[in-house]
């Protein structure tokens, strides 16, 4: 059954339209497409000898490099993904109609494993150039100027077992949104039924709800909270995502002016460094393996009317809400599960790239794989119960990216295939390429390098080649089973709980979590000595031995950075602090005034940089003035470290100077915009050297018995600024 894109305005698009102009006549659009049907299947299949294949891939990836430093805009991306699919597509022909036929049952055990791995990430490489070729670049939507039309909000800010220390600036900010007041009611859902919460939601004026079991988790608490309320709208905030003053105002506008609009979603900003960061010593560096998803995949999504909800920092209609039943209780992916069911009721769905909250990242390996692990098995439960592919209500394009939101996930088992395949003919000679070295050369390294080229200019803002590498490998064994078993019982698993706010006292390494990676980096150096020996007795093709002993090597760079993503570096602030340079003024007790700055700043305290030649010493009290464009506030603290910038710790606050503190410093509209698509653009090459170097780096410590030492600090390419 063909189904037809919901309707929606013409000015959110925001000039980049869905469908090009030719596609109003359906003639010719339908015989431009067979044309070029004709003409891929005719490059794809055509064959050619290695010589020719190899002038063929020469000329693909010269012209690549030459568009990707010559032709900008939407034209050098749109040259470069159609080279990329063509040698993708080029290479899968030739591997299935030519490099099959195995004499022997381990070769084909192992052949076959490696190309349904290679199928799959050919797969997900498609479907992502679906996804994020055309993001849209939604651009907020103005309210209507009379404040008495503006609807009644619900603001839910599920809890289960975080310290109210993490809690509390998210409940301040939120009340201090800018909205009528009649018309905001701030919800504290405290599945812990703790009464300290109780007590701290009465005295900031939150409603303070509970309810009498935890059935279904986050998802039963937000139900029970939505059966007991009534605003038009509800907006959903992790219990650690702190949102800025403007949230409201930059999401709700599209609500008014589209009636279908279910759901707008916003991204998630963390203001502390996840595991990877902090142990790899990349934070502000390399972009997190987030801000790809946030950044790019969502915005591309979001053309295609198939952004979803990702638990935290959305806006929901109520009515679509409740038409579903609610928030999905069915997998433990509730919030990707309600869109898609929103989906099929015909609502519309978008995607905001404006940072307006922040919160807090996992602060342990065990913890950030854990929640990894969770999101996996949920995709893996809605692809088994409720397929995008099958049903009614959604469009091609929703299909095709909640497939590859799915899919993603299911990266555990071909991960592990490529970074053991090459041990397959190193230590048995397995052939599991049935075709000479220098013909596997000559196919792959086009498909390889275009793809590398392409991805690069499409996400290279927000995600730097090859550390994706590291991250899969990372999780790679943790999701393979949870994935599976949730494709046979889709019931098996239970949600659990991302901890925030705790502290690493001090560096260690986690054996638990790492061993996986320590037998993988033992394995290919295995590999390693044993494609020498083969090199040197001249036993085997000396072009197949040389191709697989340099994918071993490959591979050790990328378990050695692995295996040191386990070496947690310690984390002694339970509340981290967030850079930010305000105008501060110091009121010292003898009627003396210091105008500072501030460096950094945390609901605990504040570091401030001094005037030259003038110092306070330690222990010392006072108040500290601190102020933005339009807001001051005045706290007091206690010197608790000396210098030209000096830390100060708060002394106790009331309610009020927390809510005051929370607006001066998370709830500023432009809290988060310097923290979003910072880094440096990535450079392919750079990007390698990166990598090499880092792995490297830590296998001749372990060479050495150095042990599991810091990382060593990643190079910035020069030549490259940071994006204005």
């Amino acid at each position: 059954m063909k189904n037809a894109a919901p309707a929606r305005p013409a000015e959110w698009l925001s000039g980049v339209p869905i469908k090009p102009r030719w596609q109003a006549h359906p003639l010719l659009s339908k015989l431009l497409l067979l044309v070029a049907a004709i003409m891929t299947a005719l490059v794809i299949a055509v064959p050619l000898d290695v010589y020719q294949q190899f002038a063929f891939g020469s000329v693909t990836v010269i012209a690549a490099l030459w568009i990707r430093r010559s032709i900008a805009g939407q034209i050098g991306v749109m040259l470069l993904v159609v080279l990329s699919v063509t040698a993708s597509l080029r290479y899968m022909f030739w591997r299935l109609s030519n490099t099959l036929d195995f004499d022997h049952l381990l070769d084909g055990i192992l052949g076959w494993g490696l190309v349904l791995a290679e199928l799959y990430a050919l797969t997900i490489l498609l479907l992502g150039y679906v996804q994020t070729t055309m993001p849209l670049k939604r651009r907020p939507l103005p309210l209507p100027a009379d404040i008495g039309t503006w609807p009644t909000i619900d603001v839910f800010i599920p809890t289960y077992n975080e310290p109210l220390s993490v809690v509390r600036a998210t409940v301040l900010a939120a009340q201090s949104m800018d909205w009528p007041s009649g018309r905001l009611r701030v919800h504290l859902l405290d599945d812990g039924r703790r009464e300290e919460f109780r007590v701290f939601s009465q005295a900031a004026g939150a409603i303070y709800l509970t309810r009498p079991d935890n059935s279904h988790a986050k998802a039963g608490n937000l139900n029970a909270a939505l059966a007991r309320t009534q605003g038009e709208f509800v907006v959903i905030f992790d219990c650690d995502h702190v949102p800025t003053r403007s949230f409201l105002q930059l999401t709700l506008g599209a609500f008014l002016q589209d009636k279908k609009l279910a759901m707008l979603q916003t991204p998630h900003v963390f203001y502390s460094p996840d595991p990877f960061e902090r142990n790899l010593n990349t934070f502000r560096v390399v972009p997190n393996e987030g801000e790809l998803f946030y950044g790019l995949v969502q915005d591309g999504n979001d053309l295609w009317n198939a952004a979803f909800f990702c638990g935290s920092c959305a806006v929901l209609r109520r009515k679509a809400l409740l038409e579903v039943g609610g928030i999905a209780v069915e997998t433990v992916t509730e919030d990707a599960h309600t869109s898609l069911k929103m989906s099929r009721k015909g609502y519309n769905m978008a995607y905001l790239a404006i940072p307006q909250a922040a919160g807090l990242a996992t602060e342990s390996l065990s913890a950030h794989i854990g929640q990894r692990i969770r999101w996996a098995r949920g995709m893996a439960q809605i692809f088994r119960i409720d397929n995008p592919f099958l049903g009614r209500g959604l469009t091609w394009g929703q299909r095709l990216c909640y497939a590859n939101a799915m899919l993603h996930f299911f990266y555990g088992l071909p991960r592990l295939v490529f970074l053991t395949a090459p041990l397959a003919y190193l230590f048995f000679g397995a052939q599991i390429f049935q075709a000479s070295g220098v013909m596997v050369l000559t196919f792959a390294l086009p498909h390889i390098l275009l793809s590398i080229a392409t991805n690069s200019r499409l996400q290279g803002q927000f995600r730097h080649s090859f550390w994706n590498e590291v991250y899969e490998t990372v999780l790679a064994w943790y999701i393979s089973w949870p994935v599976l078993l949730a494709l046979i019982s889709p019931k098996l698993g239970k949600f659990n709980v991302t901890a925030k706010g705790g502290i690493v006292k001090e560096n260690y390494y986690d054996w638990r979590m790492g061993s996986p990676y320590l037998v993988l980096l033992l394995l290919n150096l295995a590999g390693l000595a044993a494609g020498a020996w083969r090199l040197l007795a001249g036993d085997g093709s000396a072009a197949t031995v040389v191709i697989n002993l340099a994918w071993s090597l490959y591979n050790i760079t990328i378990a050695s950075a692995a295996v040191f993503v386990a070496n947690e570096a310690s984390q002694m602030r339970s509340t981290p602090r967030v850079n930010a340079m305000l105008p501060a003024t110091i009121h010292l007790p003898n009627g003396r005034t210091l105008v500072c700055e501030t460096r950094d700043l945390s609901t605990d305290g504040v570091s401030l940089a001094l005037p030259a030649e003038t110092s306070v010493k330690l222990g010392e009290k006072f108040n500290i003035a601190l102020s933005s464009s339009s807001f001051e506030t005045v706290l007091p603290g206690t010197v608790v470290s000396e210098g030209s910038v000096i830390g100060i710790e708060f002394a106790a606050l009331t309610v009020t100077q927390q809510r005051e503190l929370a607006q001066i410093t998370f709830s500023r509209a432009d809290a988060w915009l310097g923290e979003w698509g910072r880094s440096t653009i990535d450079a392919p090459l750079t990007s390698l050297r990166n990598v090499l170097s880092f792995g490297g780096a830590n296998l001749l410590r372990l060479s050495l018995g150095k042990g599991f030492g810091m990382p060593v600090k990643l190079r910035r390419d020069a030549s490259l600024p940071n994006k204005p």
